[in-house]
């Protein structure tokens, strides 16, 4: 049994699902009779992440309210208000000891979570719109911060040295918005979504295109998308309600998680409608 958390409107609600049998396309999604009782009644939920050892879960509201739980306990970590106009992303850094939250507007926020504090705003250049925080790593394991921006009718992703928090990197990658944002877990690749409905991931290292996959422009936009943990995979969903599996070429076969797919896709249709309200603030339009 496995558990997941959904956000709809008014409340975050608690769901569990069962593997049916040996195989693994055989599953059961129920509410769970457990109650999320500190996030009862907060409102339109916009960003949820949780950490890498799933040990910690930060909500961010539409109202700009973050809030940071330990899991499953919920015991209060961080719970400020006004952090932005409206929360639209978040990301744990690999120790979990920093939190990026990043609005729809001014600028980007790291909050140190053993203090409870920001650590540091990171600010937009003239023109620039953020969309998107990723913390990501390079080749010698030093961990760095991507942002993605559209800038000039260009959508392109900025690099953040995370020790001295300086702008290290930007490079304009798409002509219009990027809608959908992922690292893959070694940092090696970096996976986006277009409004157009083009699936790009690209080498970290040099930001050039390691696959891409225009077939999927038949999708009337990339809302989500999520690299396996080994990499060979691309889960994304749209705003029509379809989710989609794409294989990355030249990656080895070592142990994909089909339950893990299965997983991502469950919470990226669940979280399909709540990240519109995000997307057109950024004047992306109505999918």
């Amino acid at each position: 049994m496995a558990s997941s958390v959904c956000l709809p409107v008014m409340d975050c609600r608690w769901f569990e699902w069962n593997f049916l049998g040996k195989k693994v396309h055989n599953l059961a999604l129920k509410s769970s009779e457990k109650k999320l009782t500190t996030l009862e009644g907060v409102g339109l939920q916009t960003a949820l992440a949780f950490n890498a050892e799933g040990s910690t879960l930060a909500t961010g509201g539409e109202d700009g309210h973050l809030r940071v739980f330990k899991w499953p306990s919920m015991e209060i970590i961080l719970d400020q208000t006004d952090v932005h106009t409206t929360v639209r992303d978040l990301d744990f850094s690999s120790d979990a000891k920093s939190l990026v939250s990043l609005g729809n507007s001014g600028p980007c926020r790291v909050w140190d979570l053993t203090s409870s504090k920001v650590e540091v705003n990171l600010p937009r250049e003239d023109g620039e719109v953020f969309g998107f925080c990723k913390f990501g790593r390079n080749a010698d394991n030093t961990q760095l911060l991507y942002i993605t921006a559209m800038h000039g009718g260009h959508g392109k992703i900025i690099t953040w040295n995370t020790e001295s928090w300086k702008r290290v990197g930007a490079k304009r990658i798409i002509r219009g918005a990027i809608s959908a944002f992922d690292v893959s877990t070694d940092g090696k690749l970096l996976a986006i979504g277009t409004v157009g409905g083009d699936i790009l991931v690209l080498t970290s290292s040099n930001m050039r295109s390691a696959e891409d996959d225009q077939e999927s422009a038949l999708w009337k936009c990339h809302c989500c998308s999520v690299l396996s943990q080994d990499s060979r995979f691309l889960i994304s969903a749209s705003f029509d309600n379809t989710a989609r599996v794409t294989p990355i070429e030249g990656k080895k076969k070592n142990g994909l998680s089909v339950r893990l797919i299965i997983f991502v896709i469950l919470l990226a249709i669940m979280a399909l409608h709540q990240h519109k309200r995000g997307y057109e603030s950024l004047g992306l339009g109505s999918f």
